[in-house]
């Protein structure tokens, strides 16, 4: 259940809040955002959120060896806090579509493993550590910052041009644990226009991603890299390819129409963790059998819609198993 109010005040500030109950996750989320800053001539926006989050984390699930707390649960993560985030785009004329966008915001997060009736827990039950601390509950402050290049055609649907994203996160180390980490993420995708088929009029595009990052310092268990599931390495459940400090991924996507409103994609995605899994605390990939590394293949279905593309994928691995994936949006 959701609510948006999209213009505010006749400002055009936008005001939104957010339910989720689900068997695996219970979210509520509150943000405020200003597109413009009054007074400010470059078009600068923020965001203000705050939020609970309530999951069963893919870092400490699937695999082909079931691990649970001690009292036969599964650990879950609650995240709580909030945060706010600047944004400006790069051009001098701010009425101009600019190429380059620059962000840098600030959060906060009360993050604390538990069962699913709230207690709260540091360890599995094998004695690994779940949290960054012993008791169970860590705060992690993060400041953010970062920049992207968009020089796509059409951000729902492109079919030339590319996009750069960098992104880095520095924790500050107060309050419980003391984590001291720096993040580092980055992706770069483009796209190529071919004619391979003849279904009915309509764009086709070859379309390539790449993907990589890495954790230096202090390393939270839960803030590790889930390999595998929809908007990762296809054919794997979420989070069951791998779970490391450090990891790479690759796409290759061929898009073409069907019908009008129908379209078609074949994909091979891969990646891997660069035997990493064993650097995060607990070692929570290596002793479920995660492999760490594979790739799959498949194809898939684009249904238009007024949200954007609708994603229904069909991916096989390279160990046999296969996924069905649902989403809203290209991939990548």
């Amino acid at each position: 259940m959701s609510y948006q109010q999209q213009n505010l005040g006749g400002r055009n500030q936008k005001l939104g809040a957010e339910v989720q109950i689900g068997e695996r996750q219970n979210l509520f989320d509150l943000s405020f955002t200003d597109p413009w800053i009054a007074g400010d001539p470059y078009r600068t926006s923020y965001t203000v959120n705050a939020f609970r989050r309530q999951s069963i984390s893919v870092i400490f699930d699937g695999g082909d060896r079931e691990v649970f707390l001690p009292n036969g649960d599964r650990p879950r993560i609650i995240r709580t806090g909030g945060g706010i985030n600047f944004t400006r785009p790069l051009s001098r004329n701010p009425f101009a579509d600019s190429e380059w966008t620059a962000s840098v915001g600030l959060q906060y997060q009360r993050i604390s493993i538990t069962d699913r009736k709230i207690r709260r827990e540091s360890k599995d039950e094998l004695g690994n550590l779940l949290s960054f601390s012993n008791s169970g509950s860590d705060d992690l402050t993060t400041f953010q910052a970062g920049a992207v290049r968009d020089r796509r055609n059409d951000p729902l649907r492109p079919t030339s041009g590319s996009l750069l994203r960098f992104g880095v996160e520095q924790s500050i180390p107060v309050g419980s644990g003391s984590i001291l980490m720096n993040r580092l993420r980055a992706s770069y995708s483009f796209y190529l226009p071919v004619k391979y088929t003849n279904f009915t009029t309509g764009p086709q595009t070859l379309a390539f991603s790449v993907k990589a990052g890495t954790i230096f310092g202090d390393l939270p268990p839960y803030e590790a890299f889930a390999l595998g599931g929809a908007n990762s390495v296809r054919g794997y459940n979420e989070g069951d390819m791998g779970t490391g400090r450090s990891f790479l991924e690759g796409s290759v996507e061929y898009r073409f129409p069907i019908i009008s409103f129908i379209g078609g994609a074949l994909f091979v995605d891969a990646g891997t963790d660069f035997g990493t899994g064993k650097d995060v605390p607990g070692d929570p990939a290596g002793i479920r059998k995660k492999p760490g590394s594979g790739y799959g293949y498949g194809l898939g279905v684009r249904i238009q819609s007024p949200l954007g593309p609708i994603r229904i994928d069909y991916g096989i691995n390279d160990s046999g198993g296969n996924q069905i994936h649902f989403g809203i949006g290209e991939r990548f």
